[in-house]
């Protein structure tokens, strides 16, 4: 019989600096390897198996082989959802030389949440498609309009595609560094595949952080008059 949940195995598998390196790195929505997750963690390869081993049987993290690799990746949207609403509380962090102030401005201009944009791209985003009737705001966050159905097929979006899913097509996520809401669901996935695609965005190296191209500094600023 159901008693309550059990948060507290949540709070062991997260309560590790390692470990939380790792869901961080993941967070980004990649599949990482275990030895590319032990670098950006500062971990060597003997405890990076044994934390991930952790967070595997907590189901925060899955895992896949591919050949002889192992990848391992965030267990599921809602998890990274999750995730992403404890950043919001949970206290921030100062960063120490110019490697990790480097870092932390380039997460807080432009990055991934798990399959969509975050930081100030991210609310520069919402806030322009608000702006543009593309979405608008309701009670539980933002609605699809159908000026916004056409506008996002002149993107090359599929609307269609997006409506049919399972997936909730729009809702808002909470941004951690910005305190405001980004585009999450659905829509935010296929904007962000969109702009990687176009070469608006590209990744950053060893980070979940996006950068603007040129083209994109162009084409946001005018496709929806967007400067990050």
């Amino acid at each position: 019989m159901l008693a309550d949940a059990d948060l507290a195995t949540v709070g062991r598998a997260l309560g590790d600096d390692h470990r939380a390196r790792f869901v961080l790195a993941l967070l980004g929505g990649q599949e990482l390897t275990a030895g590319e997750l032990a670098s950006r963690a500062g971990a060597s390869s003997s405890l990076a198996s044994a934390h991930l081993a952790r967070l595997l049987e907590s189901g925060l993290v899955s895992a896949s082989k591919r050949g002889r690799q192992r990848y391992f990746r965030i267990a599921s949207p809602g998890i990274a959802q999750a995730i992403e609403a404890l950043l919001a509380i949970a206290p921030r962090q100062t960063a120490t030389g110019l490697t990790g102030v480097t870092r932390g401005k380039a997460l807080q201009r432009a990055r991934t949440c798990y399959d969509h944009l975050a930081g100030r791209l991210g609310v520069a985003l919402a806030d322009a498609f608000e702006q543009h009737k593309v979405i608008t705001a309701t009670d539980s966050g933002w609605t699809l309009t159908s000026q916004g159905e056409r506008r996002l097929g002149e993107l090359g979006l599929d609307v269609d595609a997006l409506q049919r899913a399972r997936r909730p097509v729009l809702r808002p996520c909470l941004d951690w560094t910005e305190r405001r809401p980004h585009m999450a669901g659905g829509l935010g996935r296929a904007l962000a595949d969109r702009l990687l695609d176009q070469g608006w965005i590209r990744r950053a190296a060893a980070t979940r952080a996006v950068i603007i191209t040129p083209l994109g500094e162009q084409r946001l600023l005018a496709e929806f008059a967007v400067r990050v």
